[in-house]
């Protein structure tokens, strides 16, 4: 995965996959300020700084989907390159404080990370020049999962995925959770709303209403 665009309202997103779970990480600015977003730096920090610096952005906010190591492995480095604040639901308060071990759980060596800098929490915005993000809370996946809304774009990361949903085997999963997440916040969107993932392939509210397998409106 590996594209950039604009969306209808001006604001641009540049999404790409990192690391060997091939996350999507997503970079969201307003080309006027050039203030952007990070979204779930999963691995891969060289590659998302230079992606920042050869743009020219100024990124005023990091946030985590949820705190599966493969969303938030590349977080501390993030940080300390753009001196942006960390946000993570605090629901994931385990996963975060245990990112190491997850990762031993899939043989793969991350890093422990530092205290996260503020909470999301349902319908907490934050702002990027003239643009608004906007937080779901879709717990499910994990208990703090989260998913960010702008106008006609979702970043859902691994709550809702072309055909399918988030895993809810791994720490804290809840498929009743989920359910409820998918079909009272993300179903209720327009269905024209492009669903940027947190791995794989973009889809669209309506077409995930009306066709996945798993939870249908």
């Amino acid at each position: 995965m590996n594209f950039q665009f604009q969306s209808s309202l001006g604001f641009q997103i540049k999404t790409f996959s990192v690391g060997q779970l091939q996350c999507n990480c997503s970079l969201v600015w307003d080309p006027e300020s050039m203030e952007a977003i990070v979204v779930d730096p999963g691995d891969e920090a060289l590659r998302i700084q230079k992606e920042i610096v050869d743009l020219g952005l100024k990124v005023r906010h990091i946030v985590h989907t949820h705190a599966h190591f493969d969303h938030v492995s590349a977080a501390r480095e993030v940080h300390q390159f753009t001196k942006a604040p960390l946000l993570l639901h605090p629901d994931d308060k385990y996963l975060w404080e245990n990112v190491a071990m997850q990762g031993q759980f899939f043989r793969i060596h991350v890093d422990p990370l530092p205290p996260w800098s503020e909470n999301l929490e349902h319908e907490k915005a934050l702002q990027i020049g003239k643009y608004r993000m906007k937080t779901l809370f879709t717990p499910g996946h994990t208990p703090g999962s989260c998913c960010f809304s702008m106008n006609e774009i979702l970043f859902s990361g691994d709550t809702l995925f072309q055909g399918s949903v988030g895993r809810t085997d791994l720490w804290g999963g809840d498929f009743r959770q989920i359910s409820s997440s998918i079909k009272d916040r993300l179903y209720t969107l327009d269905t024209d709303t492009t669903v940027i993932c947190g791995h794989g392939a973009n889809t669209q509210i309506g077409i995930e209403a009306k066709q996945n397998a798993f939870v249908k409106k």
